[in-house]
């Protein structure tokens, strides 16, 4: 497939390092001429530097034969043009364009996007997407990471192991004996930097990062066998209301009525506005930063804290200082991939990674089959791809066992029926039923081949 990414930022080098690794002819191009050597010499791709929404640079790019156009540059306005464009004059069958202003997003204005008017396949807003990553910490406080998968009937979650945890040094194999009722399974493991699929017989040691992928109904029992105590989040204090705040307020508002919800907000005009749009929530104008707004916000009693402005050193300077005053559950909204080592040292309890959530959110446009959901782990290291089985698909009428997946990847839920069915060797895999599979970034190729329908499919 021959993609071309418009914008070298985080998240078009983190998609460019997706699609290049598994064999995409990708074209990347920016204004940047010093981004463009970087990547180009980095990774198996090749750049062309000016403004993407001129079309005689989407010529040289190589638009007249190619699939797909993806325009994630910092301005939602080349985004769109670039869309127009690659419709109007290369006639490119998906685009797909990054849209951060919310008032691009209103509902009264969604005919804006039609084919005739402006042409834009998928719409991707990070703010919206960044929302919906801080709600889920809200769900799973004592995880560093969490997603949805099978309509909500399942959920991957992020852990680390502390040296108290009760099973470190236990075989997996043995975990699923004595626990033989639980929808839950161990799918990766991170040790030292190094992420990997266990087998059965592997242990789990402290400071490890687990993940794990259970139903929604044995979450909580899964995360008390690993040591880990519920904890409360009901009085809860979020720094920064922008986008991604009011969008984060507005979900808890709407979902979890018995949350104490108090938002900081520097700028005035835009804290007047948020109070406006917000029901219930208490919003306080002052500086996330300063002792004496955190004081007014009552954060000695406070359970939770998200800071999530677009400064990543106030949200870990804030988090440490939430910290330091008592506060048992802090998160940290972090662009910047180099900082998030700091997460640990600094005592934050978890963190957000815009570009990890927007990528996760295209990806599921690039993979081949009826692919659900997608959700990137690490730095391209892996994915939990989510994909409905099809008539005439590999794994139709088949069991697990006969199945011959790559080392590198696991099998973590089935959704049939409408019911969750957790993985043994005897699941039978029907037309309908969703599949999540786990699977590092080099087998991902492999995993799309199991959900492709055969030649069959388009003659029936």
């Amino acid at each position: 497939m021959k993609v071309i990414i418009c914008g070298v930022g985080q998240v078009g080098t983190q998609l460019a390092k997706h699609l290049s690794t598994e064999g995409n002819d990708v074209v990347v191009v920016d204004t940047n001429p010093t981004l463009i050597k970087s990547i180009t010499e980095r990774m198996d791709v090749a750049g062309i530097n000016g403004h993407a929404g001129h079309p005689e640079v989407l010529e040289k790019a190589g638009a007249k034969d190619a699939d797909m156009i993806i325009a994630v540059t910092f301005s939602d306005e080349i985004n769109m043009i670039v869309c127009q464009v690659a419709h109007s004059v290369f006639n490119i069958q998906r685009k797909i364009s990054r849209i951060r202003e919310e008032a691009y997003l209103e509902k009264n204005y969604a005919d804006l996007y039609r084919h005739n008017h402006l042409p834009v396949d998928v719409i991707i807003s990070p703010e919206q997407e960044v929302a919906q990553a801080a709600f889920r910490r809200i769900k799973a406080p004592e995880a560093f990471e969490t997603e949805d998968f099978l309509n909500g009937f399942a959920q991957v979650v992020g852990i680390s192991l502390d040296e108290d945890c009760p099973v470190i040094n236990t075989p997996l194999k043995q975990l699923s004996e004595l626990f033989s009722t639980l929808e839950a399974i161990v799918v990766a493991v991170r040790r030292e930097g190094v992420l990997f699929v266990p087998e059965p017989m592997d242990q789990l040691f402290s400071k490890d990062q687990v993940y794990f992928f259970s139903s929604e109904k044995d979450i909580n029992r899964t995360l008390e066998i690993f040591g880990k105590e519920h904890k409360k989040a009901d009085n809860l204090i979020v720094i920064g209301g922008g986008n991604v705040g009011l969008n984060f307020a507005e979900l808890i508002e709407k979902n979890l009525a018995n949350i104490n919800l108090k938002i900081i907000e520097k700028d005035r005009k835009r804290a007047e506005y948020v109070a406006d749009k917000l029901q219930k929530t208490i919003v306080l104008n002052g500086d996330g930063l300063s002792q004496d707004i955190l004081n007014e916000a009552n954060i000695e009693s406070a359970n939770a804290f998200f800071s999530i402005t677009n400064d990543d050193k106030t949200n870990l300077l804030s988090c440490t200082r939430a910290k330091a005053a008592g506060c048992a559950y802090t998160v940290a909204l972090i662009n910047d991939p180099s900082l998030i080592n700091l997460q640990e040292p600094m005592g934050i309890d978890a963190f957000i990674n815009p570009r990890s959530t927007t990528v996760s959110s295209i990806l599921k446009y690039l993979r081949h089959g009826k692919v659900r959901a997608v959700y990137s782990i690490g730095n391209a290291e892996a994915e939990i791809i989510e994909a409905e089985i099809m008539k005439t698909s590999m794994l139709d009428n088949k069991t697990l066992r006969d199945i011959e997946w790559p080392d590198g990847s696991i099998v973590c839920g089935v959704l049939q029926d409408s019911k969750f069915v957790a993985p043994r060797g005897d699941t039978k895999f029907k037309v309908g039923d969703l599949v999540a599979v786990l699977t590092l970034s080099k087998d991902i190729q492999q995993i799309e081949k199991y959900f492709q329908v055969g030649i069959d499919y388009f003659d029936s």
